[in-house]
């Protein structure tokens, strides 16, 4: 069945961005490298940051501006943070780009950020992989505009080799979605006789999962200050420590990371056994 939505795409286009990285230390100041030294890996307590993007709308009718540009400006701030967290040496960072209920926003919206983020692949792959980026998709990619998801793919095979921050983007993903495509992956399995139902335990079913070769996010941190997680990794975030802030995206800063860090290293992580 064809993408209700891809016929509908409109002819938007996004401003060319520059991925320099910058050095960063943990008070929240900024200046551009070599001037400042890096904070040391050891420093920063996590490994893997999940990030909820919202508040881009939000922002763009507070200032009075069409919503298209609020994504703009999201944009920009996805930039700020991934050469931030470069910075930072975090291993991983994954973002949600764009949910599966998605789909029904309005057609100029949603054609527009097709175009967004295909303009945004074409312009800025090559700087991500000069400064060592890993970029990968997670969501329902069959489902996608044709070139859009052409671009993913070639984006993914560019930056493959790179040994540095691991982005993932979650783009028409859904973890009820995803849930239900590793159980009928599983329960095929079992069917054919590949594997017994007394195999099936918590590993195999993550090994099945969108983020099977990706650790649990030890941190989900979401803009705009909504208490609500939005079908969002919920596997993977058993027992993610969880920090909202005000600050809708257009809006987040390296010091709003900065801040969840050290909220972070406050906290005393519990699973249950304590």
């Amino acid at each position: 069945m064809a993408n209700p939505v891809a016929s509908r795409r409109e002819k938007f286009s996004a401003p060319p961005l520059t991925w320099r990285f910058q050095v960063v230390n943990l008070k929240g100041k900024s200046k551009p490298g070599p001037e400042t030294n890096a904070v040391e890996p050891a420093k920063l307590p996590v490994s893997h940051v999940a990030v909820i993007m919202d508040g881009n709308r939000r922002w763009a009718n507070k200032h009075h501006l069409p919503t298209v540009v609020g994504h703009k400006e999201g944009v920009k701030s996805l930039k700020r943070l991934v050469k931030h967290v470069g910075a930072l040496k975090l291993n991983y960072l994954t973002v949600y780009a764009f949910s599966s209920e998605n789909w029904q926003r309005s057609e100029e919206e949603v054609g527009y950020l097709m175009q967004l983020f295909t303009d945004v692949l074409v312009d800025e792959v090559q700087e991500l992989a000069e400064n060592k980026v890993r970029l990968r998709f997670i969501g329902q990619k069959s489902t996608m505009p044709d070139k859009l998801r052409e671009r993913m793919e070639e984006a993914c095979q560019e930056t493959e080799k790179n040994s540095g921050l691991n982005l993932q983007v979650a783009i028409n993903y859904g973890a009820r979605q995803e849930i239900t495509e590793a159980a009928r992956e599983i329960a095929i399995q079992v069917r054919d006789g590949k594997i017994s139902a007394d195999q099936i335990d918590e590993a195999l079913f993550a090994k099945h999962l969108y983020t099977a070769e990706i650790p649990d996010p030890e941190l989900l941190i979401r803009t705009g200050g909504e208490m609500r997680i939005s079908n969002y990794l919920l596997w993977q975030s058993a027992y993610t420590e969880l920090y909202v802030t005000p600050a809708l995206w257009p809006e987040f800063q390296p010091r709003h990371f900065d801040e969840a860090m050290r909220e972070f290293s406050r906290r005393e992580r519990r699973w249950g056994g304590d």
